[in-house]
């Protein structure tokens, strides 16, 4: 006898909850692997943590974290893309949300500063520290980030000009500034937070670096 229509599609929509429970079940496991490898990575070292160690702590078997990562300079390269997604949508929010004008540029600067450096210190460690010298593919993949993270000061640099009608020395002076913003914040907390422990003059660091990254936007820019 062929199933009612009823009947089949109370089926299908407990197949569908299956189906989206074993997904957030996926999901799950998968962020549970990375925030794993990210304490691990950041405390221990690269080098250091092994895939078995990744597993104990996510709380999973190696099988399944071979299921979901390749090798561990897979994990890696997948943990930098989330930090990077984050570090991206945090500053980002910061220039829309000024609507891409010099607060915006200054915002960004504190929250990179007082908020990711301060309360992300494992990603900051990853992203400046653990992901440096590791392989072609790692460094390529950093390159990739960087280049991106450039792109986003560089045009928001850009907004800021055509907002506030200024034109800058040379048409190089956004790219020029942005890659310098990035390789202050880049250096600034390496040097402060991971060879020296600074985080209590992280407010005083931070105001002394955006001043001189606005004098230095002010020094290249005129009506």
């Amino acid at each position: 006898m062929n199933k009612s229509k009823t009947a089949e599609a109370e089926e299908n929509k407990s197949l569908s909850k299956t189906a989206l429970r074993r997904q957030r079940e996926r999901e799950q496991r998968y962020e549970s692997i990375l925030k794993s490898a990210e304490i691990l990575f950041a405390c221990e070292g690269y080098v250091n943590a092994s895939m078995g160690r990744i597993a104990d702590s996510a709380e999973v078997s190696v099988g399944t974290l071979y299921f979901y990562f390749k090798n561990k300079e897979d994990l890696l390269v997948h943990l930098l893309d989330k930090i990077s997604f984050e570090l991206r949508e945090l500053l980002g929010s910061e220039f829309i949300k000024a609507d891409f004008s010099l607060d915006g540029i200054k915002n960004a600067g504190h929250v990179f500063f007082e908020e990711f450096c301060l309360k992300s210190p494992e990603k900051l460690a990853i992203l400046f520290k653990e992901s440096m010298g590791r392989s072609r593919l790692v460094e390529e993949h950093r390159k990739q980030i960087f280049d991106k993270l450039i792109a986003d000061v560089q045009d928001a640099l850009v907004r800021l000009s055509g907002n506030r009608n200024l034109r800058y020395q040379s048409a190089l002076s956004p790219e020029i500034m942005a890659v310098s913003i990035l390789g202050m914040y880049e250096r600034i907390a390496y040097h402060f937070l991971i060879w020296q422990d600074s985080s209590k003059e992280m407010k005083m660091i931070s105001n002394d670096t955006v001043a001189f990254i606005l004098g230095g936007i002010n020094n290249l820019s005129r009506k």
